[in-house]
C-alpha cells in the first residue's frame, strides 16, 4: 500500500479482522472436493467531521459474491413483502 495514510489504513483493517474474529463471523473449514471459495476485497472509507478533518479510517472486508456461477443456489437473500 502506497498511500501517505497506509499506517492508518493497515491499522483498521486490523481492527475490522479482530471484529470478525471476535464476533465468530466464520469457521475456517477445508473446502468440498471441486468447490470454488468466495473471494473477498477491502472497500476504505474516511470518516470526515464537520470541518472535512479526517475523524477516521475505516476498512470492511466484504465478499465478491457477483464471482459466484449461479448466485440464487446457494445463498438465500433475504425479501420484504
Amino acid at each position: 500500500m502506497s498511500d501517505i495514510d497506509s499506517d492508518k489504513w493497515l491499522e483498521a483493517m486490523k481492527s475490522e479482522m479482530n471484529s470478525m474474529c471476535s464476533n465468530q463471523v466464520w469457521t475456517l473449514v477445508d473446502p468440498p472436493k471441486g468447490a470454488r471459495p468466495v473471494g473477498c476485497k477491502w472497500l476504505y472509507k474516511r470518516k470526515l467531521g464537520a470541518n472535512g478533518e479526517v475523524t477516521a479510517f475505516k476498512a470492511r472486508l466484504v465478499a465478491k459474491g457477483y464471482t459466484l456461477n449461479d448466485p440464487g443456489s446457494t445463498l438465500r437473500k433475504p425479501i420484504c413483502q
